[in-house]
């Protein structure tokens, strides 16, 4: 497809997509939710919280910014070296996974293949392509340093990781909450923007940072346990299945829900 014809038809997709999103967070609403060991289908890796072997990755092994990408790779559900992935193998790998739902998993594919300037019907990436900076990666996040300050935003910073865990709340300590999650972009907003010269920050890259940290609290249900060795290893507990259970899985509808406080609450944290 040309440059002429995706900007053209860009829009029409757009708004199919989100048409089509609006549609399953509508049948999740009446519809029975999923047995919680049927989440991940049969036969797929994970089904029943079995997950394939854990191999860390070697020193010439891709990796993105994103831990739950990272950790496919690393127990292998991805190709182990991160390369040459198809935009729609991830698609359907990411919405077996972590049940997604498939409207999810066509947009934001389809997002990374735009940015990239690749066809989401042919083209393929490795994990590494996916941190180019200001489109999903950007500054403030929570689990990296900004790329002005670290290079390879393959690797998860753990000094920042356990820093956000061990602001959690909720049930003692066990689980991260909205509250939480909004006190900490707050506190890495403000910081980055005093240590970072390049810091850059948009309506768009505050509202990804906020996208990228409530997938803690709704796929993982804001379990310390669970993110612990996902943000630090990258990598699936054994057991570990995905707290969404609605039968389409989480659509874009129902994930703004999360999300719109937890950006909002950026605003209201208090940070010393």
């Amino acid at each position: 497809m040309s440059a002429l014809q995706s900007k053209f038809t860009k829009p029409f997709i757009d708004i199919f997509v989100l048409t089509w999103d609006f549609g399953l967070f509508l049948l999740n609403l009446v519809l029975p939710p999923s047995p919680p060991d049927a989440v991940v289908p049969a036969g797929a890796p994970g089904h029943a919280g079995h997950w394939p072997p854990y191999t860390p990755p070697g020193p010439n092994d891709s990796r993105s910014a994103c831990p739950m990408l990272n950790a496919l790779a690393n127990h292998s559900i991805l190709p182990h070296d991160g390369k040459n992935i198809t935009f729609r193998r991830l698609n359907t790998t990411v919405r077996q996974s972590f049940n997604f739902a498939p409207s999810f998993c066509f947009f934001v594919p389809a997002f990374a293949a735009n940015f990239l300037g690749r066809s989401y019907w042919t083209g393929s990436f490795d994990l590494a392509d996916l941190s180019k900076h200001n489109a999903i990666e950007h500054d403030a996040s929570l689990t990296r340093r900004d790329s002005a300050e670290v290079a390879d935003q393959g690797k998860p910073d753990w000094e920042l990781v356990e820093e956000l865990l061990e602001g959690a709340t909720g049930e003692g300590g066990r689980k991260l909450t909205k509250a939480d999650l909004s006190r900490a972009l707050a506190k890495r907003r403000v910081e980055c923007r005093k240590r970072n010269e390049r810091y850059s920050e948009s309506l768009f890259h505050n509202g990804f940072g906020s996208a990228n940290s409530s997938t803690m609290l709704t796929i993982f249900g804001g379990s310390v346990d669970d993110l612990r060795p996902m943000l630090t290893e990258e990598r699936f507990v054994e057991g570990w299945q995905p707290r969404i259970l609605s039968r389409f899985g989480l659509t874009m509808a129902a994930f703004n829900g999360t999300v719109l406080p937890v950006e909002l609450g950026v605003k209201r944290a208090k940070i010393e």
